[in-house]
């Protein structure tokens, strides 16, 4: 049942109340609390100056969690001006210079590798950071494998708090308009970058004490610090020059907590989600930078089969980041929207992306995550339309579902604000078209080639992408994933060649020592690189009697500092012959494993983190598990290079003697072919006599055949365990 409080509901203005409840606390979200007072900020211009006004008000505490965060963001920027300064970094250094009560704590997630180039490493480091006493930067890896902390909090004194899709980061910051060709719109090292939409909800009262309750319990997850109680102060903090969208509004907070260690896995997020959409009549407008989620498309769906009345606009960037993005994200996007296009039998479905003509080429970046029902319910946070924001990821999102007509109001005008944005129109232009055309469907229909609108997406992808794509349990876990398992299947260990490939891959071989016997026949090699020549100098360097100490010597020293460890092999190999070259490659090894171990394990696992990655980390405590055959597994299918296995073993949980036992083991064999190889090779190279190429074809192929029955138990060994 409906109670109809706006007569204008048929012409694209869903105002109305519905008579069940769909925030539901301790059932699709962690609490219901009341905030005085409640403000939508639209794009970057809007939050980050208010950020900046809001954060120069603090007097003790500042929580930052982010999944990005960049401190030389420029937060004021143009015509925006502050006797403080208007790069965040520096804005923090003068703040905490003011005032000896103030202290600020930014958790940052601890970011896969994919990102390094993406981000500025280790802000800590930068000059002026490292003397505050009182900024405290940690890195957030408290996640289970292949997760993120992705919640965008900022929670000022616990008075005031932010929260949303807008991470502090370099490529944040627009204004509304998206000009393209806006100079403000660059980044610390002063590129340009596209257009960036999102947006990011502003909380005061009980709703802000509870996001800072929230940002306290991850510090203390990510760090085991257990943070006091701000001091209570008097003092307003509101921006002055925000007016609020709401006023006595009580607010939803929903989170995703994925399970891992001690922490039980908490789905309010998605939960939230699925009882708005279920509980819709009229109108579902959709902002979201991805729509990969499995069981949103299943009921929005079922709404569009058996609903004729219920009208769905999904609005999306036209493409998501970058390349891998585009051939991961993309093509699960297209995968759902098909089949939410199946069940559209009355039209009642678009999925449209915003598109400005000025740009020319460029695009709008669409990064927000909002969710409107038919004006009486209203989301704005971190998370995605994806899986892994329903279980993987941290996630946290602010709702606020109307009690009365003017937060009906409120919110209808917040969705006719964005529509204007996206459409290129004022209000009053967009209640017109509204009422002319009956719907928002019909509007958007013949808006289709405007030069600004929300222009309808295709969703479809070239066939091959998509033959070529993993399934979502691979790219868009909705749950945390076994590491050994994800890598097994993606990778397989027991995957097979062709015979064509085989067959191709040894005539490149057979090339390779034809071409290198031409260049020992017929150039000046003949007369450098003679035996006679060699065997001098192999026979100069075994006089001296400390020889073995000083080639395996070399050779550890070699390897710690990440020369490649076949290099090596085959270089002493060559030198030294199978037999004594064998014994100094596999001594030199377990020499430079061990150093690299102790020196993993002087640094500490939070030193190696920073170089390594704690996911892989965390993969160590897998394998220590598993014990020394776990590291032989490693050792013949190295999962990093050799030197990152050893300081990441010394700095996690694996024992020295596992360590050591499965580091032998696991290379012996390997060491083994590698030399017979190379000795094999240069015989041939010496004496290219059919007998001596048959030999070498012969060695070529049971190492092959070895490594091949070694795969096969490997996967043998990991199916049964």
């Amino acid at each position: 049942m409906l109670v109809l409080m706006d007569s204008r509901s048929s012409q694209g203005a869903c105002s109305f109340m519905h008579d069940k409840k769909i925030i539901r606390p301790e059932e699709n979200c962690w609490r219901y609390v009341n905030a005085d007072r409640a403000a939508l900020l639209v794009d970057g211009e809007k939050y980050f100056g208010t950020l900046h006004t809001a954060i120069s008000q603090a007097r003790y505490a500042v929580y930052i969690l982010a999944w990005d965060i960049d401190s030389r963001l420029g937060l004021l920027r143009g015509e925006q001006k502050s006797d403080l300064p208007a790069e965040l970094g520096n804005l923090i250094n003068a703040l905490l210079d003011q005032r000896p009560e103030l202290s600020i704590y930014i958790l940052n997630w601890d970011w896969a590798m994919l990102y390094t180039l993406e981000r500025e490493w280790l802000p800590l480091f930068r000059p002026g950071w490292k003397k505050q006493a009182r900024l405290h930067y940690q890195l957030d890896g408290e996640c289970p494998f292949g997760g993120s902390q992705h919640q965008k909090i900022v929670v000022i004194d616990d008075k005031l708090a932010f929260c949303g899709g807008i991470d502090p980061g370099k490529y944040r910051w627009d204004t509304s308009d998206h000009a393209p060709d806006d100079k403000r719109r660059i980044d610390p090292d002063n590129e340009a970058y596209p257009p960036f939409h999102d947006m990011q909800m502003m909380v005061d009262g009980d709703a802000a004490q509870s996001l800072a309750e929230l940002a306290r319990d991850r510090w203390y997850k990510a760090t085991g610090e257990q943070l006091p109680k701000v001091k209570h102060h008097e003092q307003d903090i509101w921006p002055s020059d925000i007016k609020p969208d709401f006023e006595n509004v009580n607010i939803a907070i929903a989170r995703t907590l994925p399970e891992f260690k001690d922490q039980a896995e908490i789905t309010e997020v998605e939960t939230l989600y699925l009882d708005a959409i279920a509980s819709a009549e009229k109108l579902i407008y959709i902002e979201n930078q991805y729509f990969t989620s499995w069981k949103v498309a299943e009921v929005l769906a079922q709404r569009l089969a058996d609903d004729q009345g219920l009208e769905v606009v999904i609005v999306c960037p036209k493409m998501t980041g970058g390349w891998l993005e585009q051939h991961t994200m993309d093509v699960l996007r297209s995968r759902v929207s098909r089949k939410l296009f199946e069940a559209d039998k009355h039209g009642q479905l678009r999925v449209c992306y915003p598109h400005h003509e000025a740009l020319g080429n460029a695009y709008i970046s669409l990064h927000s995550k909002l969710l409107i029902v038919d004006d009486v319910f209203l989301r704005v946070g971190s998370a995605n339309l994806s899986n892994r924001s329903m279980g993987l990821d941290s996630e946290c999102d602010l709702a606020i579902e109307a009690e009365n007509e003017e937060q009906l109001q409120a919110i209808k005008a917040f969705r006719q604000r964005l529509l204007c944005e996206h459409l290129g129109l004022k209000n009053d232009e967009l209640e017109a078209l509204l009422t002319q055309h009956g719907s928002l469907i019909k509007l958007l229909d013949a808006r289709e080639d405007a030069s600004r609108t929300l222009r309808t997406l295709d969703c479809e992808i070239d066939d091959s992408i998509d033959g070529l794509t993993p399934t979502a349990d691979y790219i868009d876990p909705e749950r945390p994933v076994d590491s050994v398992e994800m890598s097994r299947k993606l990778v397989p260990i027991d995957e097979s060649k062709s015979p064509k490939k085989q067959i191709v891959i040894a005539a490149m071989v057979l090339l390779a020592v034809i071409a290198l016997t031409a260049l020992w026949k017929w150039t000046p090699l003949n007369e450098f690189l003679t035996p006679e020549n060699l065997q001098q100098l192999i026979s100069t360097l075994n006089d001296y009697p400390f020889t073995p100490v000083i080639v395996i010597g070399i050779f550890a020293l070699a390897g710690l500092i990440a020369v490649p460890l076949t290099l090596l092999v085959v270089t002493v190999a060559i030198s030294f012959g199978a037999w004594p070259g064998s014994l100094y490659a596999i001594l030199g090894s377990l020499l430079s494993a061990v150093l690299g171990y102790v020196v993993g394990e002087w640094l500490g696992r939070s030193s190696v983190s920073k170089m390594a990655g704690s996911k892989l980390n965390r993969l160590s405590k897998r394998l220590a598990n598993h014990g020394v055959m776990a590291i032989i597994t490693v050792r013949i299918i190295p999962v990093a290079p050799f030197t990152v296995i050893n300081l990441v073993a010394g700095a996690s949980h694996i024992k020295l003697k596992d360590f050591i036992w499965g580091t032998l083991i696991g290379m012996l064999p390997g060491i083994l072919a590698i030399t017979i190889f190379a000795n094999s090779l240069l015989r041939v190279v010496k004496q290219p006599k059919p007998i001596e190429i048959v030999v070498f074809v012969l060695v070529v192929f049971v190492i092959g055949a070895l490594m091949y029955g070694v795969k096969k138990w490997l996967n043998r060994i990991s199916t049964d365990s």
